[in-house]
């Protein structure tokens, strides 16, 4: 795959007057919130399931490799960029409807904030947790995304998939294999497209005083006046990798513009000139430490691209 065949796919594209907007060379900075990254060759935002089956189709022909991003909230990409497409789901991918009196459809690109929204306007309980991750419904699926001891599995009922060879697939809960930030989605190929929610009714005041709740801890413990990636590790078996982190002396500790936050252990933040590189060599430093310290192997969490 060459910028001959990128240049092929987007004229290809342009030529089916689909619902897209497709940049070219566009930096991953942009779209990821650590706001570290190189150039993606093609980065394409798609509106429809009609549209994306198509651009599937073409980016195939061309034999163009293929990510899709949501938030970029859980992802540090290689400040050489990424060689393909980029996709990221827009338009109707953000749809959100109550299908009954306590089950929410809503499209993959969906904001978890905007949906924790609307469910307290239903006065539907049980995504509060959720509120103030900042990330898109279709990732927290993924990943299985969870705080304050609650988690995605605990509420999903289904979710419709396409595969890249562009076949649409549904799964039940039981068929999605989720466990603590993990899926069935991170072994197949394919876009998660829509997601199909289960709450239990409540009452509002109760909802709202919980989100809000939530929201204060967050501001209080994380540090969100640095560009992160959250948690960069998985929580060890037994413990805390923020307290095992804390406790070998590593707040604070830096690599180029990448350091340790000094507000929770946990985080690795971007204090304003990051390359990808610094936090890979932190991670790493993080890691023989803990291990050499504690015998703890840390599992990062983040996905680096």
């Amino acid at each position: 795959m060459g910028s001959r065949e990128c240049e092929r796919a987007v004229e290809a594209l342009a030529e089916l007057n689909l619902n897209l907007n497709i940049l070219k060379k566009e930096p991953m900075s942009k779209h990821t919130s650590f706001k570290i990254g190189g150039d993606a060759d093609i980065f394409i935002t798609v509106n429809s399931k009609d549209d994306l089956v198509v651009v599937i189709e073409v980016l195939n022909e061309f034999k163009i490799p293929f990510l899709v991003v949501g938030n970029g909230s859980n992802l540090l990409v290689s400040d050489d960029g990424i060689r393909g497409a980029v996709i990221k789901l827009g338009g109707d991918f953000n749809k959100i409807t109550l299908e009954s009196d306590d089950t929410i459809k809503c499209g993959a690109g969906t904001a978890l904030s905007r949906l924790c929204t609307f469910a307290l306007q239903e006065s539907l309980s049980g995504l509060e947790f959720a509120y103030g991750i900042p990330g898109k419904v279709g990732g927290a699926v993924f990943m299985n995304a969870g705080a304050y001891g609650e988690e995605i599995k605990d509420i999903i009922v289904s979710a419709e998939s396409i595969t890249y060879s562009g076949e649409i697939i549904k799964r039940t809960a039981d068929e999605m294999a989720l466990s603590y930030r993990n899926s069935l989605y991170r072994d197949v190929d394919e876009i998660i497209l829509s997601v199909k929610f289960r709450l239990e009714p409540g009452d509002k005041l109760h909802i709202k005083e919980r989100m809000d709740g939530y929201i204060a801890r967050r501001k209080e413990k994380q540090p969100l006046n640095y560009p992160n990636a959250g948690s960069i590790f998985k929580r060890p078996v037994g413990n805390f990798a923020g307290t095992l982190i804390q406790n070998c002396g590593l707040q604070g500790t830096k690599i180029g513009g990448a350091m340790v936050s000094t507000k929770h252990a946990g985080f690795i933040v971007n204090q304003g000139e990051a390359t990808c590189n610094d936090v890979v060599r932190l991670i790493n430093h993080i890691k023989e430490t803990v291990m050499k310290k504690t015998g703890v192997a840390l599992e990062c969490e983040v996905i680096i691209i």
